[in-house]
């Protein structure tokens, strides 16, 4: 069985090059590239438990999201692990379904197997990252980030990407535009509705927040609150759904009212799963799902290799389709 110094003789550099490379340690790309190179060809495999009981972590993340069958999240995993792969880290995928607790189990499932970090997609405002910070475990928020929670975050511009999704309605004539939102503690849906209201008030139409929906950013949600919209004595002409699946639910609705788009308009903030093209009737904004996880996984290897500056956020932006 090859050896660290098998590998390090392979490549030309010292053992501790090695060490570095298989630790998550920044060394210079061309040292990364010929230790990985002689560890293939050696069929070196590192030690994880020496590994793991000597720096008292592992070269394990979890990711931590609230909803897996949601492709926006599962686009964000790919992105999670294709940055961690490249630098040595194998990803836990962990799924909330937006609950607190099984949250709170995870991330304390985290702590107590010594990985080596944590990406987190927060099931609510209010969720708790305690077991993470107290104990100084490296986390990056994703998407979604907790109220007070001090640590690097990659975000999409919510309230611009609604903005954009909302103008895309009006600029087809719509005037009595709906928004049927994400849950009330969640900070991506509050962002969201704020760029609803500032498009429809730029634009000089009514805010009418009698036609905001909450909703649980999934298929049901959406379907039972487009029903709800469409009781109205005075419905909406056009809807703004604040997430993919919410948008697949009001289709649904409107599909079993007989009512079929641009009759009433949708836009949707987020492409519709498994669609190749919008249906007729129906504009979408693009969310950049699979950059969003490897920057967050870039962000974390960073904290987990020493970096100790100020936490930052990075915030990507949102895009029409078609």
């Amino acid at each position: 069985m090859a050896t660290i110094y098998d590998v390090a003789r392979l490549a030309g550099v010292s053992p501790a090059t090695v060490s570095r490379v298989f630790n998550g340690t920044t060394v210079t790309p061309e040292n990364e590239r010929v230790v990985r190179e002689a560890a293939g060809q050696l069929d070196f495999v590192p030690n994880r438990t020496a590994r793991t009981l000597r720096r008292r972590s592992s070269d394990i993340i979890a990711l931590v999201i609230p909803d897996i069958e949601n492709p926006y999240f599962t686009a964000l995993a790919r992105g999670v692990e294709d940055a961690a792969r490249a630098a040595g880290y194998s990803v836990v995928l962990c799924n909330t379904d937006d609950d607190i607790a099984r949250e709170s189990d995870y991330l304390e499932v985290a702590v107590s197997e010594h990985m080596a970090g944590v990406v987190i997609a927060a099931a609510s405002d209010q969720s708790d990252l305690s077991p993470l910070l107290d104990r100084e475990k490296a986390a990056v928020a994703v998407d979604r980030v907790p109220h007070g929670a001090s640590i690097d975050a990659v975000t999409v511009d919510n309230a611009a990407g609604a903005g954009l999704a909302t103008r895309l309605l009006v600029d087809r004539g719509y005037r009595r535009i709906a928004c049927i939102a994400g849950p009330e503690d969640v900070e991506t849906s509050v962002a969201r509705v704020a760029g609803w209201r500032d498009v429809l008030t730029a634009s000089g139409l009514p805010v009418d927040h009698a036609l905001v929906e909450h909703a649980d950013y999934r298929v049901e949600g959406g379907s039972a609150a487009m029903e709800r919209l469409l009781t109205r004595a005075e419905r909406p002409d056009a809807v703004f759904v604040t997430n993919n699946l919410m948008s697949v639910g009001a289709l649904r609705a409107l599909r079993d009212a007989g009512i079929h788009p641009p009759e009433i308009g949708i836009a949707s903030f987020g492409a519709l799963p498994f669609s190749t093209s919008a249906p007729t009737g129906v504009s979408m904004v693009s969310l950049p799902a699979r950059e969003l996880g490897a920057e967050a996984a870039r962000l974390l290897l960073a904290r987990i290799g020493g970096d100790r500056q100020e936490p930052r956020t990075i915030v990507l932006e949102a895009t029409p389709i078609g």
